[in-house]
């Protein structure tokens, strides 16, 4: 029998990024742009709506090495698309897809109103849905033009890891600012193909099932016009249900998904980036949470709480809103995701302590559970922390990294030095 996988998985990949997915937005109109280039470290929104912007273009470079650009962007919806999703996309000039070390940007209202943050995988604003046709649209812009300081594989330092060192030269060339129409149907059809994709390649070559769901990627896409996508996207998604609403087998576990965001304290930028990152990242999950009534975050760190509370105040009453409404889950008990050796455990314990009444005080919720995904060490005395801190449970990730001792579990009971049992979980996805 003539083993077809590879014509139709490079199919499926093919048809997906280089025809569905850039017809997702059927219509669009560029924005009007302007643009001011802070001086040197970041300001507030006051002084940045107040400074001289000048007249700006998309195929423009931009962005010196841990600069800030405010760009200054004014639309109107066409009259035609009354009745639509109407988005606002901007592309900074995205290197791949990693969302980090890169030009990031957060989008305000003209009245300072932090809405959501554009990156390489986020890059649409909500404008309206529907569309009444004719609104005028403005936004400001804080773009983050932050450098990949990852070269070289770490093998050598890069001298743009400091503003000494890194010169001014822009990084990026800002590639697109639109008002543009989501087409519903193709967006979802983009959807439809990359979660069976996934699944696909995720399973054995020797599953029925791989198989199966290949084939009926193969059938689907016979339906598909490529010269009226939009008109034959329905007609796809039709062929494609039976295939996504079967279940796993019976004896397969049942999974609840719920989202995260890590965001390293401090790593490779300066922390006045990650007090920016905290704004960005949950800005966006809080409008996520507004649009999706189903969708639960969870989210750690309560330093990183407190920085959005001091600095963004608007997204720090979101927050508030969505821990209320369920869909907001603070987790970890810890100030931050402390490493667990080189502390001490009058560290360790104040850790604790404060991180606990943080969310005690702010919330009314006492977290349960250690949250470390990300921490390189473990002390013997965690277990005892934990159960005096009166938590039930510890999370980690980072034990799968080992080359030498394989741990051969991964939920488990860890015992302390004194006897202390805390409850272990390692999520099976070794990364």
């Amino acid at each position: 029998m003539h083993d077809e996988r590879r014509r139709i998985e490079d199919r499926v990949q093919r048809v997906l990024t280089q025809r569905i997915q850039p017809a997702a937005h059927s219509a669009s109109v560029p924005f009007t742009i302007e643009a001011w280039q802070a001086p040197d470290e970041p300001v507030p929104f006051a002084e940045a709506a107040g400074a001289a912007y000048e007249p700006f273009t998309t195929g423009t470079p931009w962005g010196p090495p841990w600069g800030t650009t405010w760009f200054k962007v004014h639309g109107q919806v066409p009259a035609a698309w009354a009745g639509k999703r109407v988005e606002a996309v901007f592309d900074l000039g995205f290197v791949g897809d990693w969302p980090g070390n890169q030009a990031e940007a957060l989008v305000h209202t003209p009245g300072g109103a932090p809405l959501k943050a554009v990156n390489p995988q986020n890059q649409y604003v909500p404008v309206a849905n529907p569309a009444e046709g004719g609104e005028h649209i403005s936004y400001l812009i804080e773009a983050a033009s932050n450098p990949d300081i990852l070269a070289n594989d770490f093998s050598r330092p890069t001298p743009l890891g400091d503003k000494l060192t890194a010169g001014r030269a822009p990084l990026y060339t800002f590639a697109r600012a639109d008002l543009a129409v989501l087409d519903e149907q193709v967006w979802h059809l983009g959807l439809d193909l990359t979660v069976l994709r996934e699944l696909m390649l995720e399973l054995s070559e020797h599953e029925p099932r791989r198989h199966e769901i290949a084939h009926a990627l193969d059938r689907a896409l016979d339906r598909l016009d490529l010269d009226d996508i939009s008109g034959t996207a329905t007609d796809v998604r039709d062929a494609l249900r039976g295939v996504l609403e079967r279940p796993a087998n019976a004896s397969a576990h049942t999974l609840s998904a719920v989202g995260h965001a890590h965001i390293d304290s401090a790593w490779l930028w300066p922390i006045r980036e990650t007090k920016r990152k905290t704004s960005r990242t949950f800005s966006n999950v809080t409008a996520l949470a507004k649009e999706y009534p189903e969708f639960i975050f969870a989210c750690s760190q309560a330093q990183q709480y407190a920085w959005v509370k001091e600095h963004y105040p608007q997204v720090w009453d979101r927050i508030h809103e969505a821990v209320r409404g369920g869909q907001w889950a603070p987790v970890g008990g810890m100030w931050v995701e402390a490493d667990g050796n080189l502390p001490g455990g009058e560290a360790l314990a104040r850790q604790l302590i404060h991180g606990k009444r943080f969310f005690l005080d702010e919330f009314g919720i006492e977290t349960k559970g250690v949250w470390l995904p990300d921490s390189f060490g473990y002390n013997a005395c965690f277990p005892q922390l934990a159960r005096l801190a009166g938590n039930e449970w510890f999370l980690t990730q980072k034990l799968s990294w080992n080359q030498t001792n394989k741990l051969p579990h991964h939920t488990f009971w860890w015992e302390g030095i004194d006897g202390s049992r805390v409850f272990t979980h390692f999520p099976p996805v070794d990364t």
